[in-house]
């Protein structure tokens, strides 16, 4: 049984972890565990320099927690402005007890105006998009990918994807190096 620690109780990330891994080694038993790490982050990463600094803070800090484990995976959403755009994506990294690391993003979605101008007003996405698409909660739900794409793609899924292709490297160990 291999052990794989995520930096998250939110169960739409937990169920795209488990997903994940389900998918890529279908033939190993995993145990998952979901707790709750800081990003030492803003809150609402505002660039994707910032987002793969708050991933690789919660891996660091899950491992800090429970360093006896086989997998540890960090995943955090961004934001970040282009000219009068705004995207949102998110970021996973994921390292291995044998010091091997993945790491990929989703794919980047542009938000409508509505929500950039409450986000530049101090809002977080998540809260942003419940104002907005008068829902409660979203991001523990389908997220704003679910609610902007109609459940075409959710939140669960666009992290699963990304879980995957941060897998690569633990998938074909012998054409990544150590770290």
């Amino acid at each position: 049984m291999q052990t794989v620690i995520i930096a998250s109780e939110n169960p739409v990330k937990i169920n795209a972890v488990k997903g994940a891994f389900h998918k890529v080694f279908p033939s190993i038993p995993f145990k998952f565990v979901g707790i709750d790490v800081p990003s030492n982050v803003s809150p609402q990463p505002r660039s994707e320099k910032e987002c793969i600094q708050g991933a690789n803070n919660r891996v660091e800090n899950c491992k800090k927690a429970i360093p006896n484990a086989d997998f540890w995976v960090g995943i955090e959403a961004g934001i970040e402005h282009h000219n009068f755009d705004m995207a949102s994506f998110s970021w996973t990294i994921i390292h291995s007890k044998e010091g091997l690391i993945g790491k990929a993003t989703t794919g980047t979605s542009f938000l409508p105006e509505a929500i950039v101008e409450l986000i530049d007003s101090g809002k977080e996405l998540g809260e942003a998009m419940d104002i907005v698409f008068g829902e409660y909660d979203s991001k523990q739900n389908n997220g704003a990918v679910g609610l902007l794409t109609g459940n075409a793609i959710t939140r669960q899924q666009i992290h699963e994807v990304a879980v995957i292709l941060a897998l690569i490297p633990f998938k074909h160990p012998h054409l990544y190096h150590h770290h």
